[in-house]
């Protein structure tokens, strides 16, 4: 399983709706609006590489409202949790 961080800055006129268009993106697993810098952090858990690069270049980056992204793939993970096992069980 791949794992990405993508951090996004939405335009201000897009704040109101950008989480919940972020979130129907396939593979976006997560999506979470911040403070700081960015606006929104999407989480994004996918099979293949492929898959992340059409989640990003073609849906994120492609969505009104989107400034600019800033994209980081986990290598490792340091958690009590079992993400796979997560999924797997539908939860």
């Amino acid at each position: 399983m791949i794992t990405a961080f993508v951090l996004v800055e939405s335009e201000r006129t897009a704040l109101a709706t950008l989480g919940g268009k972020l979130q129907q993106i396939d593979g976006v697993a997560e999506v979470y609006s911040v403070t700081g810098a960015w606006d929104f952090v999407a989480i994004v858990r996918v099979e293949r590489h492929e898959q992340l690069a059409e989640a990003l270049a073609e849906n994120v980056a492609a969505l009104e409202g989107v400034s600019r992204s800033q994209t980081m793939v986990a290598f490792d993970s340091f958690t009590d949790l079992d993400i796979d096992q997560l999924f797997a069980d539908g939860s």
